[in-house]
C-alpha cells in the first residue's frame, strides 16, 4: 500500500537546520530497547569477551541484491529542498581524505538469532545522537511489527575494533509504510542513540561521549536534483554472482556516480534512484550516499541509503546500488528523529 501525503519542506543545500517539512502522519517509532538497564545489557554483548560478538556477526544477507532494474519511474521533487548541514566533530578526531568518521557499522541480532551488520553513518541532529540505515536494517522484515535486536553502531569500525566507542540504540523512527506495509519505496530509518562507551581489559564499560562529538556528522538533503553525484561509503563482503569477493567488509569502501531514477518490481519500488558502484550487497546495506563530499573534511550531505545492489547488464558482477528517493517524508521522519533526546548510557 502506497500513500501520498503532502508535506511542505523548506531551505536550500547548505542553508543549515531547516524547519522540517510536514507529515506526521508517516512517522513511525519504536523503542529499540525495553528499558536503560538493558541497554547496559546491550553494549556488555557485544563488548564482553574482547568483543566477539563482534568479531563473529556476519553481514545482514536479507534483500541484498534485485534481479531486474527498470530504468525512469515516479520519482520528483515533491516540494521545495531542504537541507541540514553537516558538522564537524568537536572531540578530536578528522578524516582520512578517503572515508568519512561519521561512517560505521550497525550490528544487531536477526530473526536467526546471530549476530549481523549492515553499515550506517551518523548524521547531525539536536542532540547530537543519531545514526541513519537501510529501514530493513533497523526493521525486522522476517517478523511482525518487531525492530532488530541488540541494536548497536561502531562508527570508523575496522578489524574488530571500535575506536570511537560503541552506541546503543534507544528509538528508531521510520516510514509507516515500511513499518506497516514493506514499502521499499520508504525503506530508511533513523535511530537515536545513547552517548558511546569503551570497554576496559578488565570489561568494565566507561562513558565515551556523545556520537556526533566524536565523529561528527553528515548532513541530510531531500527533494534534490536528479542526476546528481554522490560517494558511496559502506562496508560490502559478500561475492558476485560469478562467486567472486573483492571486498573482505573489513575496513570501508567508496564508489562514486550519478543518480537515475529507477524502479524496481519485485520490490514494488517506484521512488528509486539507482548510482553506479561495483559493491556487493550483503554488509553494503545502508551504506551512505553523500552528496557535495569534502574529502578533506569528510563531510557531505545524506541523499541516499543503499537498500539492495543489481547486476544490470548480465555480465555476474553487481554494477548498481539503488535507494529510495529523498523527498519530503525522508526529512520530516529526520527531523522527528533530530529531536529527540536520549542521554548517557552510564551514570557520571
Amino acid at each position: 500500500m502506497k500513500r501520498i501525503l503532502g508535506v511542505l519542506a523548506v531551505g536550500v543545500l547548505a542553508s543549515g537546520l531547516v524547519a522540517a517539512p510536514a507529515g506526521a502522519s508517516s512517522v513511525t517509532s519504536d523503542p529499540l530497547v525495553s528499558s536503560q538497564t538493558v541497554a547496559v545489557e546491550v553494549a556488555a554483548f557485544w563488548l564482553g569477551n574482547g568483543g566477539a560478538n563482534l568479531k563473529n556477526a556476519t553481514p545482514y544477507n536479507v534483500q541484498t541484491a534485485v534481479d531486474e532494474v527498470i530504468s525512469g519511474g515516479g520519482v520528483s521533487p515533491d516540494t521545495k529542498p531542504g537541507s541540514v548541514s553537516p558538522v564537524l566533530p568537536t572531540s578530536s578526531g578528522s578524516a582520512n581524505g578517503k572515508v568519512p568518521t561519521a561512517s560505521g557499522k550497525v550490528f544487531f541480532v536477526g530473526a536467526d538469532g546471530q549476530p549481523h551488520w549492515c553499515t550506517g553513518s551518523a548524521v547531525q541532529s539536536q542532540y547530537r545522537n543519531l545514526v541513519a540505515t537501510a529501514g530493513h536494517c533497523m526493521y525486522d522484515t522476517q517478523r511482525v511489527d518487531a525492530t532488530l535486536d541488540k541494536w548497536v553502531f561502531v562508527p570508523g569500525y575496522a578489524d574488530g575494533t571500535t575506536p570511537k566507542g560503541l552506541y546503543v540504540g534507544k528509538l528508531g523512527f521510520g516510514h509507516y509504510d515500511f513499518r506497516t506495509y514493506r514499502d521499499y519505496d520508504r525503506d530508511y530509518a533513523f535511530a537515536t542513540v545513547y552517548s558511546g562507551v569503551v570497554s576496559s581489559a578488565s570489561g568494565e564499560l566507561s562513558n565515551f561521549g556523545r556520537l556526533v562529538d566524536n565523529v561528527g556528522g553528515q548532513g541530510v538533503a531531500w527533494n534534490q536534483p536528479l542526476n546528481s553525484q554522490v560517494d558511496v561509503f559502506g562496508y560490502p563482503a559478500g561475492p558476485h554472482p560469478d562467486g567472486q569477493r573483492p571486498y573482505t567488509g573489513e575496513t570501508i569502501e567508496s564508489s562514486s556516480g550519478h543518480t537515475a531514477t529507477a524502479m524496481v518490481p519485485s520490490l514494488k519500488a517506484e521512488q528509486f534512484t539507482a548510482v553506479d558502484s561495483s559493491f556487493t550487497g550483503e554488509g553494503a546495506l545502508g551504506s551512505s550516499w553523500l552528496l557535495h563530499y569534502d574529502k578533506g573534511s569528510g563531510r557531505g550531505y545524506l541523499n541516499g541509503l543503499t537498500v539492495s545492489v543489481a547486476d544490470t547488464d548480465g555480465n555476474l558482477r553487481y554494477d548498481t546500488s539503488l535507494s529510495p528517493y529523498f523527498d519530503g517524508e525522508l526529512g520530516a521522519i529526520y527531523q522527528a528523529a533530530a529531536a529527540s533526546w536520549s542521554g548517557s548510557l552510564l551514570p557520571g
